[in-house]
């Protein structure tokens, strides 16, 4: 089991890897993150609602908050599973969801988790690992809002929702598979 972390050890990073209840779902579940939240960056309408932001005229897109142990996991290994479990090559979209809350991001706080993105997607375009250009954006956080309570822990409350079985349920399959070394011992 993880030995928690003082606060003043741990990072936060914000990911949008398209819905939020996809990416939530992946993270809950990796060993050395110790909060997901869901919610909107990088848009210019405060405190937004999720219909708010599903109109695609708020500039946010949906993501997740991660706090991480990096004594446990570092940045690369949380970067490598995020463009695993989502297409970053798709411009504003990941499967049927359209749009540009839908857009595959990066926010940061840090410069050196700036640095780690740039010099990842930079590897994987030069090995043309997805066979087309990564289009993740990585940019400065410049502003978070929680989504509503509702939308948080949404896959764990509602797994047998249609959304969540066809969509969610084959990413969190697709990370036990491929990141084992990953995978907090109770999500096994």
């Amino acid at each position: 089991m993880d030995q928690p972390a003082s606060a003043s050890h741990l990072e936060t990073i914000v990911l949008g890897g398209g819905c939020f209840w996809c990416t939530e779902a992946v993270f809950d579940r990796v060993r050395g993150v110790t909060d997901v939240e869901s919610g909107y960056a990088n848009g210019q309408v405060p405190s937004p609602t999720y219909e708010q932001v599903c109109t695609g005229q708020t500039g946010h897109a949906e993501v997740v908050k991660l706090t991480f142990d990096p004594q446990v996991i570092g940045v690369r290994e949380i970067l490598e599973i995020f463009f695993a479990t989502h297409d970053p090559t798709t411009l504003n979209r990941q499967g049927n969801d359209v749009g540009t809350q839908y857009r595959s991001g990066i926010y940061v706080t840090d410069p050196s988790h700036r640095a780690v993105a740039e010099a990842l997607i930079a590897q994987m375009n030069g090995d043309r690992l997805f066979g087309a250009p990564v289009v993740t954006e990585v940019q400065p956080l410049e502003s978070y809002w929680p989504a509503e309570d509702y939308h948080q822990d949404y896959y764990l409350q509602h797994p047998n929702q249609g959304y969540c079985a066809f969509v969610v349920g084959p990413k969190v399959a697709k990370f036990r598979k491929t990141f084992t070394q990953h995978l907090k011992p109770e999500a096994a």
